[in-house]
């Protein structure tokens, strides 16, 4: 009786399943470059480890005899399982992952419209987004690459300015269906304004700041919403709920898909911006070069 697989090995039972396949020896040492006597003679062997033949020789040729039968189901199941489990292994290594850390309003409006453009370059990396509301200052351990909102100084990182913070007021057209665009900077009193709430880290600008640079005397509006999310503050703006402050790069799609318009024609520029930050400890320079190399040439208009 049979009680191990010990001594039967994986070549022997890959033979067993192409003379099976093939019913006949001589074809199977074709396809697996052996010889005929070499194949009969493992196929012997494993009879003798199994005690039951699994071949009858009959007039030219051979037919699997009901063990056989038996055996060979259960044996290609087990060599396309393999097969299937070297093939993801192989792929999962040719699929590299770069970790992309950024904040919300970074990814939904800027990176992940573009990103297709990366994977057409490189189809074997994978991008993780790791998107927060939270501060980049100090960056995750386990990130190649961050884009982050600052001043330049970050801790534990090399950093380079993409872009400066520009700045102006945006809304739905619908909001100023009627009215001759763009408007003077001080209509902007009488609009309904959609607040960011800051974090206590925050150094985007609010209205208040915004008024200040335009010029504006009045002091901004209440507003009825506010949000801790400047993609949902973008989207109500969008649904014609009130006026955002648009970040230039960010809003710039939404601008040309005329699903936003500038309110007014004055802009406000920042000492802050966006920066491409490495950490110290680098991972996958090759990738990571790669990446930044992309997001120039995104950024230049290549």
């Amino acid at each position: 009786m049979f009680e191990s697989i010990e001594g039967v090995s994986l070549d022997v039972l890959r033979v067993f399943e192409s003379a099976a396949r093939h019913l006949s020896f001589t074809a199977a040492a074709s396809e697996l470059g052996s010889s005929q006597p070499a194949i009969s003679q493992q196929i012997k062997r494993l009879e003798q480890q199994l005690a039951t033949r699994l071949f009858d020789r009959v007039y030219r040729g051979i037919v699997l005899t009901e063990a056989g039968e038996i055996l060979l189901r259960y044996v290609r199941s087990g060599l396309e399982s393999l097969d299937a489990g070297l093939m993801a292994v192989t792929a999962r290594q040719q699929h590299e992952v770069l970790q992309v850390a950024t904040d919300f309003a970074f990814a939904a409006y800027w990176l992940m419209p573009r990103l297709p453009r990366f994977h057409q370059i490189h189809p074997e990396v994978d991008v993780s987004l790791i998107s927060s509301a939270r501060d980049l200052g100090t960056l995750p351990s386990d990130i190649d690459v961050a884009i982050a909102f600052g001043d330049g100084r970050f801790k534990h990182g090399e950093a380079r300015l993409l872009f400066n913070e520009e700045v102006f007021a945006v809304c739905s057209p619908q909001l100023l269906r009627g009215r001759q665009l763009p408007l003077p900077a001080a209509a902007l009193a009488e609009l309904p304004l959609l607040h960011l709430r800051p974090e206590s880290r925050s150094r985007w600008f609010d209205w208040n700041g915004l008024f200040h640079a335009l010029g504006v005397a009045a002091a901004p509006g209440a507003g009825a919403l506010r949000f801790d999310n400047y993609t949902l503050l973008i989207q109500a703006a969008i649904a014609g709920q009130g006026v955002a402050i648009g970040w230039h790069h960010l809003v710039d799609e939404l601008l040309a898909q005329d699903l936003l318009c500038r309110v007014c024609a004055g802009e406000v520029r920042s000492e802050f911006g966006y920066y491409l930050v490495l950490p110290e400890r680098k991972r996958r320079q090759r990738l990571t070069q790669q990446f930044v190399d992309w997001l120039q040439s995104e950024l230049s208009g290549a």
